[in-house]
């Protein structure tokens, strides 16, 4: 016998209810309609898997053996489109903004609030992700915020601005007493790069002027405990400067070092309904003046 096709949800949940309340009448109650439209569909469920569920004599339905196995199973459906459910509708309340390191750095809350003025009761989530796409690729995240162009197929992005770069320096280092640097005073020096999702490259540097050695971590926390031992200096978005503070560590200003664009990037064949209304927001407290 081939497999039912014509399995209706309106079809169990009127089962389930029959069983739960007892009889034809209490479950038409429950549902809001009359005990002929719950009669029909009990009798289309039954014909759609050829067997008989409930045994209707006498003013309480009772289960039939078939009918004990099959409600097993049409709770379990129940439950599954009831979570179903629950997804779509948090689809519509939290959306999440992925990133590596700094999010949107000083512009973060004020993007946060903004969003909720126009969107009551939707709420922009920033979760932190130590992956190149920002939590995109494992499920973490709906859009994700980076800083390396993204060049991964499948993949949507935008432009939302750049960004200062800015040195990170151990609180007792000679150059923390000044007030700006610049990309040669790193020179002979040690440096923090994160290869993974960091902003740092050592082809900011020629080979004639460049750090003396570099010092390989993982993720934003690792390099900040590295740097505040006095063990490397870092260079980093202005944004990593406005989101971490750390005892041990200053953030000075890179005078000469080359502005750090900021991407928004999703996957291009779903695109989230908020991608252009968010992009243009971000882009809009980017160009703020200060």
């Amino acid at each position: 016998m081939p497999p039912p096709t014509g399995l209706s949800f309106r079809d169990l949940r009127s089962f389930l209810a029959v069983v739960e309340e007892g009889t034809f009448t209490d479950a038409a109650i429950r549902l809001g309609t009359t005990q002929a439209s719950v009669s029909r569909h009990i009798g289309a469920l039954e014909r759609e898997l050829g067997v008989r569920l409930l045994q209707r004599g006498g003013r309480v339905v009772t289960l039939t053996t078939t009918g004990r196995a099959v409600l097993r199973h049409a709770r379990a459906i129940r439950e599954e489109v009831e979570a179903l459910r629950r997804v779509a509708a948090d689809e519509d309340r939290e959306i999440r903004v992925g990133y590596a390191w700094a999010a949107l750095g000083a512009h973060t809350a004020t993007v946060q609030r903004e969003w909720a003025r126009r969107h009551p009761g939707t709420e922009l989530i920033f979760v932190n992700s130590t992956s190149r796409l920002a939590g995109l690729t494992e499920g973490l995240a709906d859009v994700g915020v980076v800083r390396r162009e993204p060049r991964t197929a499948g993949i949507g992005s935008a432009l939302l601005g750049h960004e200062d770069r800015v040195a990170a320096l151990p609180a007792q280092h000679p150059l923390a007493r000044r007030r700006g640097l610049r990309m040669a005073d790193f020179v002979g020096e040690t440096l923090a790069l994160d290869i993974q999702t960091g902003t740092t490259t050592a082809e900011l540097w020629t080979p004639q002027q460049a750090p003396a050695a570099y010092r390989e971590v993982h993720g934003t926390d690792e390099w900040l405990t590295v740097i505040a031992a006095g063990q490397a200096l870092g260079l980093s978005s202005r944004a990593t400067s406005a989101q971490y503070s750390r005892v041990g560590i200053v953030f000075r200003p890179v005078r000469d070092a080359p502005r750090l664009p900021v991407w928004l990037v999703w996957w291009r064949e779903d695109p989230p309904w908020f991608v252009d209304e968010l992009v243009a927001l971000i882009r809009a407290e980017y160009g703020r003046p200060g």
